[in-house]
């Protein structure tokens, strides 16, 4: 759902951008609160995978395709705000050095890709969990859940959009009907990677993932006919060294996926164009769509410029990818954390739960 440019008009391009640059400052205040020094090695590690799996479209129609928005997985994994950055630092990445969303409609991007699947699939997620059992399985199906509903929450964000700065006269009713269709499905692949890489993070690490923390019911005792909870058990140590290797070794299980999924998966990923292009292609919207100003990056359109293999290529251009926006990403994420460290007011973040 990467917006290019010439389909927004300026002053609502800019009226987003201005939105969307006040979304990632009230995210990186937030985000003081949410990293902490195993989150935000962590964070880096998640934006990489978002961009990573953006590689792999899958289809969903005749035609058409759809990939990971990711805004859902990066909230639950290290918290909302933190997820707003994770995912408008993929989203700067990919319009930089790919080619992929213009720059003009940066804002437009974050705002709808970034900031409303957050806020949608997090309160979502939220919501459920003050209903559902407090297990793994209930974290994995309000994942599911969340993921789900935050993409058309997105198509019908960028629908609204549109109806206010569109370049085309095209019937806003065709445009929401058509992407909310589409997104629907497309949500279903975006449910189902969602609820499984927070399942499988549950299954080792559970502590690393900020939506499943306190999630324990207390053991109860019954004493004099009444249940009382019963005191609370010390943790157990873990040796500091042990604990930085089960950190190290989930970072690099999850750094090596990313490169695989980008460097050899991605060239088996359907090439029918996503749900926006195949949208705007059907109803007339892209009249008036522009060259993207990093046209002429090396990087265009997630090919390496002069290598003529396709599979070397794309290959190529997905690992730099991955590396470039985990080392940015990782970057910002430590720099918010030492502020967090620096700053008082900061609260701790809560002590995570098995």
């Amino acid at each position: 759902m990467h917006v290019p440019d010439g389909f927004i008009d300026a002053p609502v391009s800019i009226a987003a951008g201005v939105a969307a640059a006040g979304a990632v400052a009230i995210s990186l205040r937030g985000a003081r609160r949410e990293l902490d020094e195993r989150t935000a090695p962590l964070a880096g590690l998640v934006a990489a995978f978002i961009f990573a799996v953006q590689m792999l479209n899958f289809p969903v129609a005749a035609g058409t395709s759809g990939h990971l928005l990711g805004g859902a997985l990066a909230a639950i994994l290290v918290g909302p705000y933190t997820g707003v950055l994770c995912v408008s630092v993929v989203l700067l990445m990919q319009g930089i050095l790919f080619a992929d969303g213009g720059l003009t409609a940066l804002g437009v991007n974050v705002s709808v890709m970034g900031v409303v699947t957050v806020v949608v699939a997090y309160a979502i997620f939220r919501g459920l969990l003050k209903v559902l059992p407090p297990t793994r399985r209930s974290v994995t199906a309000a994942a599911f859940t969340g993921a789900l509903l935050s993409v058309p929450a997105a198509a019908t964000a960028f629908t609204a959009i549109y109806a206010v700065g569109g370049t085309t006269d095209v019937p806003v009713g065709k445009v929401f009907t058509a992407m909310v269709g589409v997104h629907v499905l497309i949500g279903i692949g975006e449910a189902a990677i969602t609820a499984a890489t927070v399942g499988a993070v549950l299954a080792v690490r559970p502590d690393l993932v900020h939506g499943a923390r306190g999630l324990t019911v207390p053991l109860k005792l019954r004493v004099a006919g009444e249940l009382v909870d019963a005191p609370a058990a010390a943790p157990a140590a873990v040796p500091a060294p042990a604990a930085a290797r089960s950190n190290r070794t989930v970072w690099a299980t999850g750094l090596v996926t990313a490169l695989v999924l980008a460097g050899f998966v991605s060239f088996y990923a359907s090439a029918s164009p996503d749900g926006l292009e195949k949208v705007a292609a059907d109803k007339g919207i892209d009249q008036k769509v522009e060259e993207h100003a990093a046209a002429g990056s090396p990087l265009a359109d997630y090919s390496v410029k002069d290598v003529t293999d396709a599979r070397l290529s794309g290959g190529l251009a997905g690992v730099i990818g991955v590396g470039v926006t985990v080392v940015v990403g990782t970057g910002i994420f430590w720099t918010v954390r030492r502020r967090r460290a620096q700053d008082p007011a900061a609260t701790p973040t809560a002590t995570p739960v098995a």
